[in-house]
């Protein structure tokens, strides 16, 4: 019997990825399905008109990437025809941030060009059935998640609110916001769920799904255009692979960079693992990721070849010297494995939102152009059609005893700080899983244009040269919403999903 486990940010998600393992399903039918149930049910978290990597370890064959990623547009678009990438707005999330909204903010989606790539080549069900648990769930309303109404409280107004249509959705008739627990609907999103199910994800690109959205872009003073959606096709890669702790680790290459980041950390720490959490350990912790944090901003944001970029990082980690890298930034996550050894990793990001849908769908779209902390010093640089920098870094890990798991999370900057910390614990501490991700997390940002260390309660931080504390009074869903799912040849199917971000584990099968 082929049993599935999926851990993802939300209930619907979670039991969407069940309810097609009950169909018949496999683990990358299950990471599908939760994914795109949670792109249509967690509004501001994450949006259709998103982007994607998939990262799949097919039983007795090697590990591969799907980079589904934003793409640079404007293919056919007469110079100067749309200035700039956005109006910048201000929100106070993560303690304050500015972003870029609007149509000319957003970038080629990929989402559901790689969400179809790995239906088509791993998956065990129909495209339709994999749908299905959404479209459902759409059509008769869905209540709102407590990390999306959260998150509403500081998107809606600068984001959302100065669009009609994102307006109508995201307010109460007597014009409050909608909160925790009120059952959502959006007008028009179940018909053009129902539209992919019927013409593939080529109608996001190429069907009426992409005609509506190229033809809004060109009256709207957007950059994407017919041209670029024909021209977007997921890419397949080798993912980068290295070992720790037993485990072989597989997780997103260059061009993205939270993969390499990821890597270099779990290598910087290897030949001196981690036995406990006491204050010189997690000061050592800080010194690796401001080593890696440090060499990305300097080096990857901007490479104009982040291949090469990567190489270095890691041929740097791999020697086990920080001082090397010192001296030379909205998402969803879901896992599954099953019990046949098979795992999937989806991390889907749609920025902070654009703020705008395509008009008559209830598709809300990306606004990767305006994530400024991805691209610092601009996108005039970018040529048309080159994937854009990404943290996102969804992993799977193999022992050779035939265990396997999957993992990722969103959280922008602290996706790979938050994946590095959660493996640490589980491959070198011997947490298991829930206490793994549990545990409180520390991370090294620059705040305030000081370099800073922000941690959670209970993280044994004491002084660091250098950084300045930034106490969270509490869990915090800042640091990441890590969702992991594993098979073991003897203990079986399990799971877990971060607190931080009301995450859960759901189960399904099939004989």
């Amino acid at each position: 019997m082929l049993r599935v486990v999926v851990s993802s940010g939300s209930s619907i998600a979670a039991e969407a990825g069940a309810e097609v393992g009950d169909r018949g399903g496999n683990a990358v039918d299950a990471a599908i399905a939760a994914t795109v149930a949670a792109m249509t049910t967690d509004p501001g978290i994450i949006a259709p008109g998103a982007s994607a990597f998939i990262t799949i370890w097919p039983p007795d064959e090697d590990p591969l990437v799907i980079d589904g990623y934003a793409e640079m547009p404007g293919r056919g678009l007469a110079e100067g025809a749309v200035s700039g990438f956005g109006d910048e707005v201000y929100m106070t999330y993560g303690g304050g941030m500015t972003t870029l909204i609007g149509h000319a903010s957003v970038a080629t989606p990929g989402a559901f060009a790689g969400l179809g790539e790995a239906s088509a080549r791993y998956g065990a069900l129909d495209w339709e059935a994999v749908l299905a648990p959404a479209i459902r769930w759409v059509e008769e309303g869905f209540p709102l998640s407590p990390p999306a109404a959260a998150y509403l409280v500081y998107a809606a107004e600068p984001i959302f609110d100065p669009f009609p249509e994102s307006y109508a959705a995201l307010h109460r008739a007597d014009g409050s916001l909608i909160g925790e627990g009120d059952i959502v609907k959006i007008e028009g999103l179940a018909a053009s769920l129902r539209t992919l199910a019927e013409e593939g994800p080529a109608s996001f690109y190429t069907g009426s799904i992409g005609r509506k959205l190229a033809e809004d872009m060109a009256v709207s003073g957007g950059r994407v255009t017919a041209e670029d959606l024909a021209a977007y096709q997921p890419v397949v890669r080798d993912p980068i692979v290295v070992s720790s702790d037993g485990w072989q680790v597989a997780t997103n290459p260059a061009p993205a960079i939270g993969g390499a980041t990821l890597a270099a950390m779990l290598q910087l720490v290897e030949d001196h693992p981690f036995r406990a959490w006491d204050e010189a350990e997690v000061g050592r912790l800080a010194e690796v990721q401001r080593a890696v944090l440090g060499y990305r901003a300097r080096h990857l944001d901007d490479a104009d070849d982040r291949v090469a970029a990567v190489a270095e990082l890691l041929d740097a980690a791999r020697l086990g010297d920080h001082r090397r890298l010192l001296a030379s930034p909205s998402t969803v996550h879901t896992s599954a494995v099953d019990s046949e050894g098979r795992a999937c990793a989806i991390t889907a990001s749609a920025g902070y939102g654009a703020g705008v849908m395509i008009p008559g769908t209830g598709l809300w779209l990306n606004n990767s152009l305006g994530e400024v902390e991805l691209v610092p010093h601009g996108l005039d640089r970018i040529p048309i059609g080159t994937r854009l920098p990404s943290n996102m870094a969804p992993t799977v890990a193999r022992r050779d005893d035939g265990s396997v798991l999957a993992i990722g999370t969103p959280g922008a900057s602290r996706i790979t700080t938050a994946l590095a910390q959660v493996l640490l614990n589980f491959f070198h501490l011997g947490m298991s899983l829930r206490e793994a991700v549990n545990h409180p997390r520390v991370h090294v940002e620059v705040f305030e244009g000081e370099p800073t260390v922000a941690f959670e309660p209970g993280m044994p931080v004491g002084e660091i040269e250098g950084l300045r504390p930034r106490r969270f009074p509490d869990l915090s869903m800042y640091f990441g919403g890590v969702g992991v799912a594993m098979w073991d040849p003897v203990a079986g199917l399990f799971g877990a999903a971060d607190p931080r971000r009301s995450g859960a584990v759901a189960t399904g099968g099939h004989t």
